[in-house]
C-alpha cells in the first residue's frame, strides 16, 4: 500500500495532467507542439475566465473520482495531504506567484453535516508547504445552493450566482494581493468563476485556480 492507503494499481490508474496545458483553464492540449509559455486555448482567448490561470493535477475520471469521493463523503481525510502534494507539483507556478491561498467554501449547514470542507483540508497543507498565508474564511457561501450535478453550464452559473461573499476581514486580507483559490473538482468553472469574481470585487489583484481534478477537455495548440 502506498500514500493514503493506495495500492500501486490504484495510483497507476490516475491520469495526471502534464504540460503542455492551457494556461487559462488547465485543460490538456491534444498534442505537444513544443515549448510554450502561457499559451491559451481558443476558448480561453475568446472568453477569459474571472480567474487568471488554472491548473489541475489530474483528469476527473473513475480513478480520481473514487479518491475524491472517499475524502469528500467517506471522511477519509488522509487523501487531503496527498492531493496537496499533487498540487504542489501541478500548480507550482501559481504557488510561486501567489500571496495567499483560499479554499472554495461550503455553506455552514453543509459544513455541519459533512464536518469539514474538503477544499480547505487540501488548501491548508498546500499553503503551509509553499509558505503562503492560508485564508480559510476569506470567502463564505451565504446561499445554500442545490447540487451542481446534472445541471447545464448555464444552470450551474445561475445556481451559484450571488452565492458567495468576501468577509470584511477577508477583504482586508486579499486587497492588492494575488490569491490562489483551491477546490477539488473543476467541471464548467461556474463555482470558481463566482468565487474569483467576489475576490476581485473585494480588491484582490488577481485570482488563480488550483484543483485536484478537472473534467476531461482537450484543447488544440494555437498555430
Amino acid at each position: 500500500m502506498g500514500a493514503a492507503g493506495l495500492t500501486a494499481g490504484a495510483f497507476s490508474r490516475v491520469t495526471f495532467l502534464e504540460d503542455p496545458v492551457c494556461d487559462g483553464c488547465g485543460a490538456a492540449f491534444e498534442h505537444d507542439g513544443g515549448a510554450f509559455a502561457e499559451v491559451r486555448c481558443a476558448a480561453c482567448v475568446a472568453k477569459p475566465h474571472a480567474f487568471a490561470r488554472a491548473r489541475a493535477a489530474c483528469v476527473y475520471d473513475d480513478a480520481s473520482r473514487m479518491m475524491i469521493l472517499r475524502l469528500k463523503h467517506g471522511d477519509q481525510q488522509q487523501f487531503a495531504p496527498l492531493f496537496a502534494r499533487w498540487l504542489e507539483r501541478a500548480a507550482a507556478p501559481l504557488l510561486t506567484d501567489c500571496d495567499a491561498v483560499a479554499p472554495v467554501p461550503l455553506h455552514r449547514l453543509r459544513l455541519l453535516s459533512r464536518r469539514f470542507n474538503q477544499a480547505a483540508e487540501i488548501a491548508r497543507p498546500l499553503a503551509k508547504a509553499a509558505n503562503r498565508q492560508f485564508l480559510p474564511d476569506a470567502v463564505i457561501r451565504t446561499v445554500r445552493t442545490a447540487s451542481q450535478g446534472g445541471k447545464s453550464a448555464r444552470g450551474r452559473r445561475l445556481n451559484v450566482k450571488s452565492a458567495f461573499t468576501v468577509t470584511p476581514a477577508g477583504a482586508r486580507a486579499v486587497h492588492g494581493r494575488r490569491v490562489l483559490l483551491v477546490d477539488d473538482v473543476l467541471t464548467t468553472g461556474a463555482t470558481a468563476e463566482a468565487c474569483a469574481g467576489v475576490l476581485l470585487n473585494a480588491g484582490a489583484r488577481a485570482v488563480d485556480l488550483a484543483v485536484v481534478a478537472r473534467v476531461r477537455a482537450a484543447r488544440t495548440l494555437p498555430t
